[in-house]
């Protein structure tokens, strides 16, 4: 496999215990999502998706975005398990980030709770922040997912760990 599982300490979860299928839950924990000095996305009622070997990536209810800074990108990718996704170009304080956010516009069914739910590259914000813990990236562009204190990995994303 090449990775070595972390083993959780107190009050961490392992991304290893995630399953395949992700998991969908509610979250109550207040997810802040912040670019070009302003506040785009606050919320204690986002979903969070839990996969094997990948942090957790929340999803925003479009009713907590500020969607005035969000604008409809072009292109579109596909999620073996959520179905196809559509992009966000962030804009704010005069700073523009293409394609840094996602949506699903019609999920499966398995995952139908998630429609038009914001989900937010960390790595292309100013800052993300969980219950006030500011929040690391996932590496690999591709990926999405929100790493705090509270979960070991090691993560998915890195050079070297595409075959995981």
């Amino acid at each position: 496999m090449g990775h070595r599982r972390v083993d959780p300490g107190p009050g961490q979860e392992s991304v290893w215990d995630y399953p395949r299928p992700p998991r969908l839950e509610d979250s109550d924990k207040r997810i802040e999502v912040v670019f070009g000095g302003v506040t785009i996305a606050d919320t204690a009622r986002a979903k969070r998706v839990l996969e094997t070997s990948h942090p957790p990536v929340y999803y925003v209810p479009p009713e907590d975005v500020r969607m005035e800074h969000l604008s409809l990108a072009g292109g579109t990718s596909f999620c073996e398990w959520k179905g196809a996704a559509r992009y966000y170009d962030v804009s704010a304080g005069g700073q523009v980030a293409r394609r840094a956010a996602w949506f699903y516009p019609d999920p499966v069914p398995a995952y139908a709770s998630l429609k038009d739910h914001v989900a937010f590259y960390p790595s292309r914000m100013d800052a993300c922040y969980v219950d006030g813990e500011r929040v690391r990236a996932q590496e690999g562009d591709f990926y999405g997912g929100w790493i705090t204190s509270d979960i070991a990995g090691p993560f998915k994303g890195a050079p070297g760990t595409w075959g995981w």
